[in-house]
């Protein structure tokens, strides 16, 4: 029998399908089901890697840690990764094939389609509920006609769908009945409840909206989801980084993440940011990076250009006078690279220049290759002074996702790598410089791990006089993992009606109580 299908659609990009999708997953699963999330086609710069290499999307990642199941290419078939020039590199079952522009891609998506069902139709055929998420809106008249995301999805599985709409933005009365009024008649009939999202205040004020709503749609409310800020689960979409407010009061260690303007995987430093007596920043000129006890250039999906960007915005430059000043430097992937020396490209895989000058913080070239390394790692630090002077021998789990290979000079490996996709290795990561005060990796997902996140911090707080004391708090392991996506299903299950979302679904409710 094939799995129940349940779809959530939104009004518009950020308006909360992807954490509905992933309360959904977790209720059903603490319900008794096994569930599974899926998006057909993503567009994100944050994306993670499947056990067996593939890459997909960091929410549908997120989404099946939630649901209790491992990650595939299938909860994802196509990745589309945006690069410089109006471009993205297409991924298709977790593997690059091409990139294209806009309009070539759009012409493209006719051969994808099967890859779409047939993704889906495998996780039908092995779970019992597929939770859908869609992308953007369904009512953007002119990508309706090569749609293969939303609508075309919820007709080819049948699936009810949930439409989500944001009210913290404002005008969500008329963004809800907007989209139903320019939806076709056969996709109107899926629309099957409303749902509001980031709710602040009174409910009962909203009332009277919520009756107006439902006569003139039609359509039942599902409920209201109230605007919440202490749940802390992985976000995907850089608009995100828009709200982030650093922490009041003086920290400890004071971090600052360059924004680059392709920024990749930046949910690669919440855990610093929930530890006590850290605070992070995410800056974008030299007046809001100022004076931080830590530097740190994040991962990119255009290198060269965003090196350009650092070079001509001032910010390369007073990177390093900081560094001279005392500062620590650290650089995840293409932060990495742009540490460096040089960073070749002779055959243009990212772009026509051929090659580019870094920092030269790092004593590394690297050249980019036409094949993209995607692994689930697992290593230890081997390097032992500086920066990992205290986390020296830690172990830790994380995730390769660059094109680009890179030697090293003078400096010392930072880790070595004992298992890649699942499989033994013996490998040596990353350069720490001769001081100790820059660090450089392709291994996302570093700061996940407690032992060694902590024992950097206590470095940097060691170095300005400022013992750290990490009493409770964050420690990122599965339980508190776990703990948060149960808090994220408490709040989504009291705020919608269950009982209607179960009918729609064509589930019975009750399966296991939670």
């Amino acid at each position: 029998m094939k799995g129940r299908v349940i779809m959530v659609q939104g009004t518009a990009s950020h308006a909360g399908k992807s954490v509905l999708v992933t309360a959904l997953c977790r209720i059903f699963k603490n319900d008794g089901f096994t569930v599974v999330p899926f998006k057909a086609q993503n567009m994100s710069l944050n994306s993670y890697v499947t056990p067996d290499g593939g890459e997909i999307g960091r929410a549908q990642a997120v989404q099946a840690e939630a649901a209790g199941v491992a990650c595939s290419v299938e909860m994802n078939p196509i990745l589309l990764k945006p690069e410089a020039d109006s471009r993205s590199q297409v991924v298709v079952l977790g593997r690059p094939q091409m990139s294209t522009t806009a309009a070539d891609y759009y012409r493209l998506k006719t051969e994808l389609w099967p890859v779409v069902t047939e993704a889906l139709s495998k996780l039908r055929s092995r779970y019992e509920v597929v939770v859908v998420e869609g992308a953007g809106s369904p009512a953007e008249i002119n990508l309706a006609q090569g749609d293969i995301v939303n609508m075309r999805v919820a007709r080819y599985s049948r699936a009810p769908v949930l439409l989500i709409g944001d009210i913290d933005r404002g005008g969500v009365f008329a963004s809800l009945l907007g989209t139903l009024w320019l939806l076709k008649k056969r996709d109107l009939s899926l629309i099957k409840a409303l749902v509001i999202n980031k709710f602040r205040g009174d409910r009962t004020l909203l009332e009277p909206g919520l009756k107006f709503l439902e006569k003139k749609a039609g359509i039942p409310v599902a409920g209201v989801i109230p605007y919440f800020r202490d749940i802390h689960i992985a976000q995907e979409d850089s608009v995100t980084l828009e709200q982030l407010k650093p922490r009041q009061g003086s920290a400890q260690v004071d971090i600052a993440v360059i924004r680059l303007p392709h920024i990749s995987n930046f949910d690669d430093f919440d855990p610093l940011d929930r530890e006590n007596g850290v605070s992070v920043r995410y800056v974008n000129s030299i007046k809001e990076l100022d004076h931080p006890d830590l530097v740190i250039l994040p991962g990119s999906k255009t290198t060269v250009a965003d090196l350009n960007w650092l070079n001509s915005s001032g910010l390369a430059r007073r990177i390093s006078e900081l560094y001279r000043q005392g500062v620590f430097v650290i650089g995840i992937c293409g932060g990495y690279q742009m540490l460096g020396e040089y960073i070749n490209d002779p055959d243009h895989v990212e772009s026509g220049v051929g090659q580019s000058r870094g920092l030269g913080l790092l004593p590394i070239t690297t050249a980019f290759l036409p094949g993209k390394e995607t692994h689930q790692v697992k290593g230890s630090v081997v390097a032992d002074c500086g920066l990992l002077a205290e986390a020296q021998g830690a172990s830790f789990e994380g995730y390769e996702i660059h094109m680009g290979r890179t030697e090293s000079g003078e400096g010392s490996a930072a880790f070595r790598l004992g298992e890649r996709s699942t499989k033994p290795c013996d490998a040596l990561d990353g350069c720490l410089d001769m001081s100790g005060r820059v660090l450089g990796t392709y291994i996302h997902g570093l700061f996940h791990n407690q032992e060694l996140r902590r024992g950097i911090l206590r470095h940097i707080a060691g170095a300005k006089g400022e013992p750290l004391s990490f009493t409770g708090g964050f420690t990122g392991d599965d339980r508190q993992r776990d703990a948060e996506y149960d808090k994220l299903a408490k709040v989504v299950r009291d705020s919608l009606d269950m009982d209607l979302i179960y009918s729609v679904a064509g589930l019975k409710k009750g399966k296991r109580e939670s």
